[in-house]
């Protein structure tokens, strides 16, 4: 669909690059929104808290929202909407958060899409994995170092019950012969229940519906989104 005097949905995929799982996000926007409500839809999508600096990076010009003691820009982003860069289907851009850590996010329009009537925009359609911690020191010792979330989960490994079946699976190995034993049955149900409820508590795992309430809490003005608990998506 190209680009015309009527907004359209643009449907970018955003990888955060350099880390490991892939965390990424596919957002719809309206091409009439601007590259300040990019911005934010980012920020929220991913799981930042917008207190570092950030630039865009398109057709070789710098963009962003300024903070003061920051950088300023020479157009200012409420001003610049999504269509004014006629941007080509896969065509590529970037966006930096945090010039410390160096958040590097590769940005690609996979569509052009018509508006649709039962949707509100911006949207978060799918992704997965959460970002990394901030202030963690950037993608390289992210990957060095691990993810503090990770270690947490691991203490509340439900050892006892896994323990259980492993009990149970290693005799019917060892001893395929014998009949099932009072209990058996109920020790793995209970293991593979603690797993699922574990899987729940997975610090990896994206909340698309808590990111699509802030961003609809965005899309209607609603500051109460700045003032949220981040997460991942």
């Amino acid at each position: 669909m190209p680009d015309s005097g009527t907004p359209c949905v643009y449907q970018f995929k955003v990888v955060l690059r350099e880390v490991s799982p892939m965390v990424w996000r596919r957002l719809l926007l309206r091409s009439d929104q601007s590259i300040a409500d990019l911005h934010y839809v980012i920020q929220i999508a991913m799981g930042w808290s917008d207190q570092h600096l950030n630039c865009f990076r398109i057709h070789g010009k710098d963009y962003g929202v300024a903070h003061i003691g920051g950088l300023s820009f020479s157009d200012h982003a409420r001003h610049v909407s999504l269509a004014s860069f006629r941007f080509r289907i896969r065509e590529r851009f970037l966006y930096e958060y945090d010039y410390y850590d160096h958040w590097v996010h590769e940005i690609r329009l996979e569509k052009k899409l018509p508006l649709s009537a039962k949707r509100f925009y911006p949207v978060c359609v799918d992704g997965a994995h959460l970002s990394p911690p901030e202030d963690c020191g950037g993608a390289r010792a992210y990957m060095e170092d691990g993810d503090p979330r990770w270690r947490q989960w691991l203490d509340q490994w439900p050892q006892k019950e896994f323990q259980s079946a492993a009990e149970v699976l290693k005799r019917f190995v060892d001893r395929p012969e014998e009949h099932i034993q009072p209990g058996d049955r109920e020790k793995l149900l209970t293991a593979a229940t603690a797993w699922k409820e574990h899987q729940k508590r997975s610090p990896d795992k994206m909340d698309r519906s808590t990111v699509n309430k802030r961003l609809r809490q965005y899309a209607v003005g609603d500051r109460e989104w700045l003032f949220c608990e981040m997460i991942g998506g």
